[in-house]
C-alpha cells in the first residue's frame, strides 16, 4: 500500500476521533491492526496542538517497554534530530513543517524525552505525515505512519564514524577536519577560523624504545589532554601519525592564540606514564588563521603546515605563527643549506666568545663558544638563521663536532683556570659516540675535562630517559662540567636537575629582561632558581643582561655569573689573546642606567595613514608600546595617524615627539610578541574589507597595504611632507 493510499484511508478512520479512547473502541480499529500485523509499520496522530493522541498499540508497547512515554506529549518535543550535533537542523526543520502544516516526507527522528534523557538504547523513526483538515476546514492534527529504523541506523552510524573520526583516539580524521574548515570558510564570506597544526617532538624515540602498543597508549594520552584543553572552544583531531590539528571556529586573536598555543606545548610536555614507565615528548605547533591567511582551506592548511614547519626549525617546543614572510624563507632556507653543506670546507665558519663574569669583582672565569658564518655573498649570518636549517639534518652534528675541537684548541691558549662553554644540540647529544667525540677533542687539545662546560637545553629529555641517563654518566665520568641553558623556558621539570649531574644552571634572558619593572614577577623567579641552584650545589649565570638595574638586580639575588653586553659582546680569540697578553682579566659593566622595553632596531619601509593620504616612512625602532619613523616633516605632537606594519597590521597611535625628520608614536593598543623575537597586532585587517576598498580578494602579503583611500569626496591637501626615505 502506497503512503498515499494509507494516508486517505487512514484519514477516514480518525477524522471524527480525537480521544485515544474513540480510537481503541472504533471497528475500525481492527483494520489499522491488520495493517500493522503485515508489516506495513506503525501509525500515529497528534491533536490540532501538536500533541501525540495516537501510536499504534504494538509500537507503543514496546517504546513502554524501554521507558518511553509519548502520548500526550508536544510531538516536537519527542521527535528530536537524529543527527546528535549542536545544530537540530532535523528538529527545527520539523517544527517548521508542522506550524506551516507541511507534509512531513521520511525525517529520520531520534524518540526523546525527559524520562528517556539517560537511556543510551533511544529509538530512531522515519516518519511521514500530513494534516488533516476536516469538512468545515479546520485543522485536526496530523496524522502520519513510522518505520522502526534503529538498527539501520546505529549501523549507518557506525559507518559514517569509521569515516569521520581517528580509530585510536576517537578524535575527528581528516577527512572530517577538512569538511568542517570548507563549510566553515564558505558558510560566510570572511569568516574568521584559526587552524594549528601540532607535531609531536621526539615521539619516535618513545615509540622505537618502548614499542608500539607503548606508542598508541602515547598518542592516546596525547588525544585526551589536547580534547580536555580545547573542550568547546573548536575540534581536535589527530591526522596520522603524531600529527594533530585543532580547528578553533571565529577566532582570529592572536593573543589569545599564543596563549593556547604555549599551554598546549607546556601540558603535552608533561611526563606520561606508560605501562608503568614514564616516557616525555613535545609538540610544536604553527598556527594560521583565516581569512588573512588563506581565503580557502587548502591554502590555510598550506600555511599552518609552513608556520609548524618553522617552529620545528627554530628548536622544536614552541609554536609559530605564518607569515607571508615564511614563503620567501622557505627558499631562502633551501639555498642556505645547500651553502652551508660547503661553508665548513671553504673556512666560512669561526668561533667568537662571550665572557661569563663573576659580578663581584668582574672578572670573566668563563667563555660561552659561539659559532659564526661569514658567507662571501650575504655577509654574517645570524646563527638564529643557519642553526635550525642545521638541526633538520645531519649538518648539526658535523658543526657540532667541529664547533666542540675548536673551542677546545682556542681554550688551550687561554689562563688554566679559564673555562669554555660549548652549547651541544639535542640531536648531537643523543649520539652514542658522543663522550667518544668529548674525550677525543680533550685529548687534541690538551686541555682538562674540568675546564670544558658542555651546555645543553631541556629538550634532551625529552624520550627515552634511560638512554639520556647513560650518556650523562659517561660524560661526568670523563669530569667535564655540564650546565642546563635556557632554564625554564622549555619542558621544565625539577626532576631533570636531580637527574643529571648538573654544575651550573643557566637562568635565560626572558626573566632578565624586564626584571626590574613595577609590579613583575621575574625577580621572585630568579631568587627561586638562585635558592635551588645553591640546595643544589649549583652555579647560576644570568643571561642577557644589558642595563645597570638589571646587573644589580641579579647580583643581589645572588646569582654567580653574569653574561651579556653589559659586560662585552662575544669576542674573536684574537681579542681574547690580546686581552689575556695585557693581564686585562677584568670586564667592566657598560650599558644604559636602566632597562627600557624591549626595542626592535629596524630599518624597514613601512606607511602611515592620516585622514586620506597615505605616506611612506622608515620604521627605525619598534617596541611592544610605541616605534620611531623617520621620513615626514611637519608633523605636529598629538596627531593621530595609523602605522601600517605589513601584513593587515594596522596600528591607531598618537604622534608624542616630532623633531624635524623624525616621530615618536605611542600605540593606543601594545603589540605582542610573535613567539619569535618579533611583534606582531593581535587583530589584522580582513581580506574581504581590503576587497570592499578595491584590492583583490587574496590573503594577506608580507607588504603594507596599499589603501584605496576613502574621503568626503573633497580632496585634502597632504598636513605633512614627504621625503624620500631611499630603498
Amino acid at each position: 500500500m502506497s503512503f498515499e493510499n494509507f494516508r486517505k484511508s487512514f484519514a477516514g478512520v480518525l477524522r471524527r476521533e480525537t480521544e485515544q479512547k474513540t480510537y481503541r473502541s472504533s471497528s475500525d480499529l481492527s483494520v489499522l491492526r491488520e495493517i500493522e500485523r503485515v508489516g506495513v509499520g506503525c501509525f500515529w496522530a497528534t491533536d490540532e496542538t501538536g500533541k501525540i493522541i495516537y501510536v499504534s498499540e504494538n509500537a507503543e508497547r514496546s517504546l513502554e517497554r524501554d521507558g518511553f512515554q509519548i502520548i500526550g506529549r508536544p510531538l516536537v518535543e519527542v521527535f528530536k534530530d537524529a543527527s546528535h550535533g549542536a545544530e537540530k537542523t532535523e528538529s527545527r526543520n520539523l517544527a517548521f513543517r508542522i506550524q506551516s502544516r507541511s507534509d512531513l516526507d521520511n525525517l529520520i527522528v531520534r524518540i526523546d524525552h525527559e524520562e528517556a534523557a539517560s537511556n543510551r538504547h533511544g529509538r530512531y523513526w522515519r516518519i511521514s505525515g500530513a494534516p488533516l483538515v476536516d469538512d468545515e476546514g479546520n485543522f485536526r492534527g496530523y496524522r502520519g505512519n513510522a518505520a522502526d529504523i534503529t538498527d539501520e541506523f546505529r549501523e549507518q552510524c557506525a559507518v559514517a564514524r569509521q569515516s569521520q573520526f581517528d580509530e585510536l583516539t576517537g578524535l575527528a580524521n581528516r577527512r572530517r577536519l577538512d569538511e568542517k574548515l570548507s563549510s566553515i570558510i564558505t558558510s560566510r564570506k570572511g569568516r574568521c577560523c584559526a587552524l594549528m597544526m601540532l607535531d609531536l617532538d621526539r615521539f619516535k624515540q618513545v615509540n622505537d624504545s618502548m614499542g608500539h602498543p607503548a606508542g598508541d597508549e602515547l598518542l592516546k594520552q596525547v588525544g585526551d589532554r589536547l580534547a580536555a584543553l580545547v573542550k568547546d572552544k573548536g575540534e581536535v583531531g589527530r591526522l596520522g601519525g603524531d600529527e594533530f590539528q585543532i580547528l578553533l571556529p571565529d577566532v582570529e586573536d592572536r593573543g589569545d592564540l599564543a596563549e593556547l598555543a604555549g599551554r598546549v606545548i607546556q601540558m603535552l610536555s608533561q611526563p606520561y606514564s606508560i605501562n608503568g614507565r614514564r616516557a616525555i615528548i613535545g609538540a610544536s605547533v604553527g598556527i594560521a588563521i583565516a581569512p588573512f591567511d588563506g581565503i580557502s582551506a587548502s591554502e590555510l592548511i598550506g600555511s599552518a603546515d609552513m608556520a609548524l614547519y618553522r617552529s620545528k626549525e627554530d628548536g622544536r617546543g614552541v609554536f609559530r605563527f605564518y607569515t607571508a614572510e615564511l614563503r620567501a624563507a622557505a627558499s631562502f632556507g633551501v639555498q642556505l643549506e645547500e651553502d652551508l653543506r660547503d661553508a665548513l670546507e671553504k673556512g666560512e665558519l669561526s668561533m667568537a666568545y662571550q665572557p661569563l663574569v663573576d659580578p663581584l669583582d668582574n672578572r670573566a672565569k668563563c667563555f660561552e663558544a659561539l659559532m659564526r658564518w661569514d658567507h662571501p655573498q650575504r655577509g654574517r649570518i645570524s646563527p638564529a638563521a643557519f642553526i635550525p636549517i642545521a638541526e633538520r639534518s645531519d649538518l648539526i652534528l658535523h658543526l657540532g663536532e667541529w664547533a666542540l675541537r675548536q673551542a677546545c684548541k682556542d681554550a688551550e691558549q687561554w689562563p688554566d683556570d679559564v673555562r669554555v662553554a660549548v652549547n651541544v644540540s639535542a640531536r648531537q647529544f643523543m649520539q652514542a659516540n658522543m663522550p667518544k667525540l668529548v674525550a677525543s677533542a680533550l685529548s687534541s687539545s690538551g686541555i682538562k675535562a674540568s675546564r670544558l662546560t658542555l651546555e645543553v637545553t631541556e629538550s634532551v629529555f625529552i624520550g627515552g630517559v634511560e638512554a639520556v641517563d647513560e650518556i650523562f654518566a659517561r660524560l661526568d665520568r670523563l669530569g667535564v662540567r655540564l650546565a642546563m641553558d635556557d632554564f625554564g623556558t622549555g619542558y621544565s621539570s625539577l626532576g631533570y636537575l636531580k637527574r643529571a649531574p648538573f654544575k651550573k644552571i643557566k637562568i635565560d634572558q626572558s626573566f632578565v629582561r624586564g626584571c626590574t619593572e613595577s609590579g613583575d614577577t621575574n625577580p621572585a623567579i630568579i631568587s627561586a632558581v638562585v635558592a635551588l641552584a645553591r640546595a643544589l650545589k649549583m652555579e647560576t649565570v644570568a643571561e642577557g643582561v644589558e642595563a645597570m638595574d638589571e646587573l644589580e638586580l641579579v647580583t643581589q639575588r645572588g646569582a654567580n655569573l653574569v653574561q651579556g653586553y653589559i659586560y662585552s659582546p662575544p669576542l674573536e680569540q684574537h681579542k681574547i689573546l690580546e686581552n689575556f697578553a695585557k693581564a686585562e682579566w677584568i670586564f667592566k659593566p657598560d650599558g644604559p642606567p636602566r632597562h627600557r622595553a624591549d626595542r626592535i632596531s629596524l630599518y624597514r619601509r613601512v606607511g602611515l595613514i592620516h585622514e586620506d593620504h597615505y605616506y611612506d616612512v622608515m620604521l627605525r625602532n619598534l617596541s611592544k608600546t610605541g616605534a620611531r619613523i623617520e621620513g615626514l616633516e611637519g608633523v605636529p605632537t598629538g596627531a593621530e595617524v595609523v602605522l601600517d606594519l605589513g601584513g593587515g597590521q594596522l596600528v591607531v597611535s598618537n604622534v608624542i615627539h616630532s623633531a624635524e625628520r623624525s616621530q615618536g608614536l605611542q600605540f593606543e593598543t601594545s603589540l605582542i610578541s610573535d613567539g619569535y623575537n618579533g611583534l606582531m597586532t593581535r587583530h589584522r585587517v580582513s581580506p574581504y574589507l581590503l576587497a570592499e576598498a578595491g584590492m583583490p580578494l587574496a590573503a594577506l602579503g608580507q607588504g603594507n597595504t596599499p589603501f584605496v583611500m576613502r574621503s568626503d569626496g573633497q580632496k585634502r591637501p597632504p598636513k605633512f611632507v614627504q621625503h624620500d626615505i631611499g630603498q
